[in-house]
């Protein structure tokens, strides 16, 4: 028995947050009508069951805990559907935090501080890779050496 798109739809918000372009994505690899689908979307928006905004916040809540910068989650919110305007809003790229939040995952992962040439270029590459900007990396390195 098939189940409509409605009720698919709850179970995976009920799950975690889903950004529009997700939620719809999911319902038609599901295999439901794409006018169907339009209609259950527009329902949950209007009844604030489904939102970006809230999405976008979780998403990016549950991100900076795992140690990722600004590219990433910019990078990962595109992916998903998220408008720019939205990303632009939520994520602030040169707000001095995510330097603070670089020097946490760069201590978390290694601990120690570069000992010599080779070691500093794989926790930069390791925070190039976490989407933090080159100069947050340089600020980290340099404030850790200082520290």
């Amino acid at each position: 028995m098939k189940t409509d798109a409605k009720q698919t739809a709850l179970a995976s918000l009920a799950r975690r947050e889903h950004s529009a372009f997700e939620l719809r994505r999911k319902l038609l690899d599901k295999g439901h009508d794409p006018a169907e689908i339009d209609q259950v979307l527009a329902g949950l928006i209007r009844d604030k069951l489904l939102s970006d905004e809230r999405y976008t916040e979780a998403y990016i809540n549950s991100r900076v805990l795992k140690g990722y910068g600004p590219r990433y989650i910019t990078a990962a919110l595109r992916e998903r559907g998220v408008s720019n305007e939205l990303i632009q809003q939520s994520v602030d790229g040169n707000n001095p935090v995510w330097q603070q939040r670089a020097a946490e995952a760069r201590r978390k992962r290694f601990g120690v501080l570069p000992g010599d040439y080779r070691e500093k270029a794989r926790q930069m590459r390791f925070l190039e890779a976490r989407g933090f900007s080159a100069e947050q990396i340089r600020a980290v390195l340099k404030q850790d050496e200082n520290d």
